[in-house]
Parts: structure tokens; C-alpha cells; sequence
């Protein structure tokens, strides 16, 4: 079994900045009820025509970049996103096409915020046992295309972007040293978009009941989500030989202020050691983790020995740890 590292890594935002400010015009919210509940300033938005294989690609092509590799070099296309260009086909193999790749297996996969990690965990088995050499992780979210500017408990929160990451083969200590995912379908009512499935297909009545927009209970959601994270991160570690006192750097999803610290402090973490670009980006679910990676390399806040550990939580319920030696 081989050891996976990541190789290089991108991001992507859109250009289109919207503030708490401009929010205020929209609902009925205000810059200090958003800040203090949430942490988040300002979010980004794509444009009307942008598609999450826009974001994709362009994050994608930093991360080739950064691996110092070729688009011919990869050998499969995972993409993580809960608003896929459409229903189908794949948004990966939108993308592969984009890219100009040679005919390589392209699929997406859905956990909502914990899809990043995901799909690292999931592209690191395939290294492991020697089936593929090369293997590209996106996430990608055009969450704005699926949120109620008339429901501030969602509006508020959302956002786009994307994150891609390069997986290879490791040749010195550098890698994914554990993971742990985790789901459970209990909570599956808690966040998600009702309608446009095989349960309630699209018609004028789920259109005229706005059942297309993400709905959310997010005081449920956060009581469940410090348990849940801190659990995650306790069984990675145990999974590989760590604890606490190892961890150099930690990124969480971005989700809420109050969520980032209380887990961080739950583990006994400073905040000088845990990434947060909340306030500048939102939540953009599975690319919360990865462009706050991407972030953070580019950054210098990660050095080469380095052990980070990643942590996501979203809807599903989902969730995922990794703990990586950089």
C-alpha cells in the first residue's frame, strides 16, 4: 500500500463581493446580528453565468500548475459539489473535457460540506493500491444558485467557490496519514433542497412553494456539529497514532465563528493555529476545506512536516476527517 500526498493545490472565488451591508437591502438582517452570529462579513458570488465547472476549472488549472504536471497526467477526476452544473451528466466530466484530457474515469460525488474531504479520502484509496498514479479532487459549490434571498437564515450563511487538490503517490514521510467518515441519515431532513429529486420532481407547485431553495434548521444543526467535529477529529488521531499535542495546524469548515472556536478550544487548539477566512468567504460547503487549504499553502501558514488535520461537517449529516503530514 502506498502513501498519498497532496502534490499541489488551487482555488478559485468569484469576483462578485456580497456584504453584510447589501444584505440589510435584501431581508430583514443587519451587519451586527450577521457578524456576531456567524463571523461572516462578506461572501462571494458567481456570476449569472458561471457554472460550478467554471469555478472547477479554474481552480483546477492552479492546482496542475502547483504539481507541476500536465492535464494528460491525471488518470481521474473527482468532483465534490452539491450544485452540479445539472442533473447529469457529471460536472467531472464537464470538466475533464474542459481540461482536454484524454478519456479518464470522471464521476461526482455528493456529502455536501464534507464532500472535499470525501473525495480525498476516496482518491487516496485508489493511489494506495497502486490502480492510478494521478488523481484530481475538486470542490465546487455555485451555492447562490439554490439560496432564498427572501429566507435570512440561509442567505446570510452561503456562498461560492471552489478548491482543487493534486494527489500522487508519496516518496518521503509527507502525506494523508489517517481519515474518518462518517454519515448519519437520521438528520437527513435538517439542511437540503426538497424539490427537483425523484421525490418531488420539478412542477409549477414546487416552483410557486420555492421548495427548489436550500431549507435549513440551523439551531439543530449547530447543537450536533461541535459533538460531531470534535469526534471526528479524536478518531482520526486515534487512527493515526496522534493526539492533540501533535497537531501543528487545523482547518475546519467554515461554517460558523462560534463552531470554529468552540471545537478548536474543545481540542485544546489556539486560533493562531487554526485556519478562518469565514468572515471573508461565507460558507461554501465542500469548498469551504478545500480553498482554505489552498489558502493557507499559498500563505506559508502549512510548512513541509507540518501535521494538519482537516474537519468537515454538512448536511446528509455528514462528516470527515484527515490528518495529513505536509
Amino acid at each position: 500500500m502506498r502513501k498519498t500526498k497532496i502534490a499541489g493545490t488551487g482555488s478559485y472565488i468569484p469576483d462578485k463581493v456580497l456584504t453584510n451591508a447589501d444584505l440589510e437591502k435584501m431581508v430583514d438582517t443587519s451587519d451586527e446580528w450577521i457578524s456576531t452570529r456567524t463571523g461572516i462579513k462578506e461572501r462571494r458570488i458567481a456570476d449569472k453565468n458561471e457554472a460550478a465547472s467554471d469555478l472547477a476549472y479554474k481552480a483546477s488549472k492552479m492546482a496542475i500548475e502547483a504539481a507541476k504536471i500536465e492535464p494528460q497526467d491525471l488518470d481521474m477526476i473527482i468532483v465534490a459539489t452539491i450544485t452540479p452544473d445539472m442533473i447529469f451528466p457529471a460536472t467531472a466530466c464537464i470538466l475533464q473535457e474542459r481540461l482536454g484530457m484524454d478519456k479518464v474515469a470522471s464521476f461526482d460525488l455528493e456529502a455536501a460540506c464534507s464532500g472535499f474531504l470525501y473525495g480525498l479520502s476516496i482518491g487516496s484509496q485508489f493511489i494506495a493500491t497502486r490502480t492510478y498514479n494521478t488523481i484530481l479532487v475538486v470542490a465546487a459549490e455555485t451555492l447562490s444558485k439554490i439560496i432564498d434571498y427572501e429566507d435570512r437564515n440561509t442567505c446570510i450563511i452561503f456562498a461560492d467557490g471552489a478548491g482543487a487538490a493534486i494527489l500522487r503517490p508519496s516518496d518521503d514521510n509527507s502525506g494523508i496519514i489517517s481519515s474518518y467518515l462518517g454519515a448519519d441519515g437520521e438528520g437527513a431532513n435538517l439542511v437540503g433542497v426538497p424539490a427537483g429529486g425523484s421525490r418531488l420532481p420539478t412542477s409549477l407547485e414546487t416552483v410557486k412553494n420555492r421548495q427548489h431553495y436550500m431549507k435549513m434548521r440551523g439551531n439543530e444543526l449547530f447543537k450536533k456539529a461541535v459533538k460531531i467535529m470534535v469526534r471526528a477529529v479524536d478518531v482520526s488521531l486515534e487512527k493515526g497514532g496522534l493526539t492533540y499535542e501533535d497537531v501543528d495546524f487545523f482547518i475546519p469548515h467554515q461554517a460558523n465563528i462560534r463552531i470554529i472556536k468552540a471545537v478548536a478550544k474543545r481540542i485544546g487548539l489556539g486560533m493562531d493555529k487554526v485556519w478562518v477566512n469565514l468572515d471573508q468567504c461565507g460558507n461554501m460547503s465542500a469548498a469551504s476545506c478545500a480553498v482554505s487549504l489552498d489558502q493557507a499553502v499559498r500563505q506559508h501558514k502549512i510548512k513541509k512536516g507540518d501535521k494538519v488535520v482537516l474537519t468537515s461537517f454538512g448536511g446528509g449529516l455528514t462528516w470527515a476527517s484527515l490528518v495529513i503530514e505536509w
